[in-house]
C-alpha cells in the first residue's frame, strides 16, 4: 500500500475559483465589454467569415459571437461568479472551437478576437488552460 504525499493529493483537488480576480479582470475592460455585449445584433456576419463555422455545417458553437456571448457574456452578467464546472465548459468553446485566426469580421466594429483572447486569459487566471488534443499516431503505428 502506497502512502500519498500531501503534494500528490493537492494536484487532484482543483483550486477554488477566484471570483474577485475574475471581477477585477472584467472591470479592467468594462467599457469594451459593455459595447461588445450590447452592440451584437445577431446578424451572423461574423459566422460567415469563420472557416471553422463553415466547416462544421453551421454549428452555432463555432460562431464567433456565440463564443464571446457564452463565455465573457456569461461571466460579465454573473459579475464573475462562476463555478469551476462552468469555466471548464467555456474551455472547449474558446480553445477547441477557435484558433484565434482573427478572420472574424463584425460590421459593427466588435473586436471578437480580442474578446475571445480575453476570455482565454480569464480562464488561464483560474488554472484552466487550453485543450489537450490527442496527437496523431506516427505512420505505421496505427
Amino acid at each position: 500500500m502506497r502512502l500519498e504525499k500531501a503534494s500528490d493529493m493537492a494536484e487532484d483537488v482543483p483550486r477554488p475559483v477566484d471570483v474577485n480576480l475574475i471581477r477585477e479582470m472584467l472591470d479592467r475592460k468594462k467599457g469594451r465589454m459593455t459595447f461588445c455585449l450590447s452592440a451584437c445584433a445577431g446578424c451572423t456576419l461574423c459566422a460567415e467569415s469563420c472557416f471553422l463555422f463553415r466547416n462544421h455545417d453551421g454549428d452555432p458553437r463555432y460562431m464567433p459571437s456565440y463564443k464571446v456571448l457564452n463565455s465573457l457574456g456569461k461571466l460579465y452578467k454573473k459579475k464573475g461568479k462562476a463555478t469551476r464546472a462552468q469555466l471548464e465548459e467555456m474551455k472547449d468553446l474558446i480553445w477547441r472551437n477557435c484558433v484565434l485566426c482573427e478572420r472574424c469580421y463584425c460590421p459593427l466594429g466588435i473586436d471578437l478576437p480580442n474578446m475571445i483572447a480575453f476570455a482565454r486569459s480569464i480562464l488561464r487566471s483560474q488554472g484552466i488552460c487550453g485543450v489537450n488534443l490527442p496527437s496523431p499516431s506516427p505512420p505505421g503505428l496505427e
